[in-house]
């Protein structure tokens, strides 16, 4: 997929803000703001997240883990994250929870490919473990790279053993290519859990008590009323989250939106995650900004997507 591309090496991500949740009443504040189950999160595991309005729409998405007793840590866009945590901490009222900033104490990096691999070593997706002073996250493969978060103090040096730097954009790319969208600022209060598939790749426990909007998420659930999913595509031309897709020659209203989008590492345009209306995929000639604009070429996600409404079983 990246034409013989090496994607290997260590980013930054500057781009990344970091909530820390502390007290005695942290897990069961964030069991009930957020779409995954917080209360069995244990040391050792992390979890994709959700949180959403009272109509079921995502103000944010997470990773999350639990730092140690009574602490968690949440990674979400910077772009999102002061407005993300000013909303957050509105809900928290008595509970013994404190929510703050913690980027200026913990630096966010990415590694991608064989230097990974060390890190990765008996691991597997959402599993988290310490490696000196650095927390390893595992994320799911992207384009067949082991990929992980890693979480180490701010100034702290981190034993990567000369691997090479990797790019924002790269890194972008294969978070594309795992097919698990994250929410930007451009895409804020768009989209049900469900049209960006996100129970389809861990990010909602049916199970678990109350949140905001969970009502609405059940119901697209258990009524499979999801009629727009979310799908890979590549173009001549880097998408931009939040633009519209169109049918080609079609004048009526848009057919999807850009979830999230990338510049592909061999330069060869870009890379992105669509939301679209599951009869406009019949078309097979969707386009980016207008009905005449480049066109979207599907690719293959990882998972298996409902081609139709399908009610839970």
């Amino acid at each position: 997929m990246h034409s013989g591309t090496t994607i290997n090496g260590v980013c930054r991500l500057s781009d990344r803000g970091l909530i820390r949740a502390r007290g005695p009443e942290a897990a069961s504040f964030l069991q009930g703001q957020l779409t995954n189950d917080v209360l069995t999160l244990g040391v050792g595991t992390a979890r994709l997240a959700g949180f959403c309005s009272a109509k079921g729409r995502l103000q944010a998405s997470f990773v999350i883990w639990k730092a140690v007793s009574d602490e968690y840590l949440l990674t979400c866009p910077a772009s999102i994250f002061a407005p993300t945590l000013k909303r957050l901490s509105m809900f928290v009222l008595r509970a013994k929870c404190k929510l703050s900033d913690a980027a200026d104490e913990i630096e966010l990096y990415g590694v991608a490919g064989a230097p990974a691999q060390a890190w990765l070593e008996g691991m597997t997706a959402w599993h988290t473990r310490q490696r000196g002073a650095a927390t390893v996250i595992a994320l799911p493969d992207a384009a067949g790279l082991g990929r992980c978060l890693v979480a180490v103090a701010a100034g702290s040096e981190l034993d990567v053993a000369g691997a090479p730097t990797m790019s924002l954009d790269t890194w972008h790319w294969l978070e594309v290519q795992s097919g698990i969208v994250t929410i930007e600022a451009q895409t804020v209060d768009r989209f049900v859990p469900q049209m960006v598939n996100f129970e389809l790749v861990g990010g909602i426990d049916f199970q678990k008590g109350c949140y905001p909007g969970q009502e609405v998420v059940a119901r697209s659930q258990y009524r499979g009323t999801t009629r727009r999913r979310t799908f890979l595509f590549d173009c001549e031309t880097t998408p931009q989250a939040g633009q519209d897709v169109f049918i080609a020659g079609d004048a009526g209203e848009a057919a999807g939106t850009v979830a999230n989008g990338a510049p592909r590492p061999d330069g060869k345009g870009g890379s992105a995650l669509v939301e679209v209306r599951l009869a406009a995929l019949a078309s097979d000639d969707l386009r980016l900004g207008s009905t005449s604009g480049p066109r979207l070429r599907r690719a293959e996600l990882g998972y298996r997507v409902p081609l139709e409404a399908e009610p839970a079983t």
